[in-house]
């Protein structure tokens, strides 16, 4: 037995009946965060003193991108931080830096939107279905197709950005382009640009240089999080063409991110985080979110996200605006604890994997115990639960609030924009009925797919 294991194993069968977890290994910890909307968690927990109540002290240090998060906490620069869910997941399988790192926490569902610049948007309201004199909602990627094949005749680039090349901005830009016809372009093991056949060219701009970059015209339109694609509308340079629940309802964001090491070497540290980060995330859901409004204060200081508190309220509080004066209610545009948020499925890992299967991130066929084994090796349901347990026994949550699936994996959905059924213990089979990207036994050499 590990030591993270008998001292997990201690803790639950003596639960503490007061806040701060005891035998904290390290009070003093530094975690990083990127400027947007979903560091949420993080800032309430320090904020409302969940952190404190655990007997911690933490420091939270905004990073310049995600490859800089990424390697301060694999140098242990951070401690832990705010990462995208496609970071710990392709660090455990070598896909760029090759780092075992492992999250008992997902920050949060849904969040993001695809933005695309005033002239394109022109361009494709022609082929937008009308009602009321507003498009209706979702937006295919077929009313962009037209746009894309006019600028491929005239010689021009189509550009896109998205955050991080594993990010879930950049598959869910990717799904919705290929569930409209688009081919976005495939990975190989000596072509890492994504571009390979696409009709597109997606990528990688830092999350808050999004909007002046599209302003420059140096891309033609982009997948991030909040509060950038309100961003855009509030300067009149872009318009939010879909969310990302219009994509896939419900999908899994950010996770809070570490090393097995420091889990191992510190696991009541991990415990206390992730309680602390649960009860933020029940605060930030409580009451139908009403305590958006102060998050909202919180969010917008400098040393958080630092953007205009009404920009980060348009989908903070229940509202999201696609064009200017076109607001629609969004209820679940950030979903910080309902619906089982917070949950490390291992289904949400798998999902991820699938979709670097599809692009070629993913080089050659794997197994579907592979995927499962690899989303284990990450996702550690065990220690949310019993962080959960813990909150549970001090009165800080009931037992009502959470669905310890007992497997780890969601029911199967086909809550996607195109209707295709994910089920997270049938990865292959998913790959194979997707239309456009790698099946079965296919490979990228030398620029062409072989089988």
């Amino acid at each position: 037995m590990t030591r993270l294991s008998a001292l997990l194993l201690t803790t639950a069968l003596c639960l503490p009946a007061h806040s701060e977890t005891p035998g904290i290994e390290k009070d003093e910890l530094t975690l990083g965060f990127i400027k947007l909307t979903d560091m949420a968690p993080l800032a309430i927990a320090k904020e409302k003193g969940f952190f404190e109540d655990e007997g911690l002290s933490v420091t939270l240090v905004a990073q310049s991108n995600w490859k800089v998060l990424l390697d301060g906490v694999v140098s242990g620069e951070l401690d832990g931080a705010h990462m995208l869910a496609g970071q710990p997941i392709a660090a455990s399988i070598g896909y760029g830096t090759k780092a075992a790192l492992v999250t008992p926490f997902s920050m949060d569902l849904n969040g993001n939107a695809i933005t695309v610049s005033n002239a394109v948007w022109e361009a494709m309201k022609p082929n937008v279905p009308m009602a009321d004199g507003k498009p209706v909602h979702p937006i295919s990627a077929e009313a962009l197709k037209p746009v894309i094949e006019a600028y491929a005749d005239a010689g021009t680039p189509f550009n896109l950005g998205m955050v991080f090349p594993m990010s879930t901005h950049n598959y869910e830009l990717r799904y919705w382009l290929a569930a409209g016809g688009i081919n976005p372009g495939l990975y190989s093991l000596d072509d890492v640009s994504g571009q390979i056949g696409g009709d597109v060219l997606i990528s990688v701009t830092p999350p808050p240089q999004m909007p002046a970059t599209l302003e420059a015209g140096t891309i033609l339109g982009y997948a991030v999080g909040e509060p950038w694609n309100q961003a855009a509308v509030a300067k009149g340079i872009g318009v939010p063409v879909i969310t990302d629940a219009d994509i896939w309802k419900n999908n899994p964001e950010k996770v809070f991110g570490l090393t097995a090491e420091f889990v191992d070497q510190n696991p009541q540290t991990t415990l206390a985080l992730t309680k602390a980060l649960i009860r933020a995330a029940i605060w930030l859901d409580e009451g139908d979110n009403a305590n958006r409004a102060e998050a909202v204060e919180i969010l917008a200081r400098s040393e958080y996200v630092g953007a205009d508190a009404a920009v980060i309220a348009n989908s903070m509080t229940g509202t999201f605006e696609f064009e200017p004066g076109d607001t629609r209610p969004a209820p679940d545009f950030n979903v910080f604890f309902r619906y089982n948020a917070t949950f490390p499925y291992y289904s949400d890992a798998v999902w991820t994997l699938t979709q670097m299967r599809r692009w070629g991130q993913i080089a050659e066929p794997q197994s579907d115990a592979w995927y499962d084994e690899t989303a284990k090796s990450v996702y550690k349901p065990a220690i949310y639960r019993l962080a959960a347990e813990a909150l549970i026994a001090e009165g800080h949550a009931t037992a009502d609030m959470f669905d310890f699936d007992a497997d780890g994996y969601r029911e199967p959905t086909s809550e996607f924009i195109d209707g295709v059924t994910y089920d997270g213990k049938a990865p292959n089979a998913y790959i194979d009925s997707l239309a456009i990207g790698l099946k079965g036994d296919q490979t990228v050499v030398g620029g062409e797919v072989t089988n």
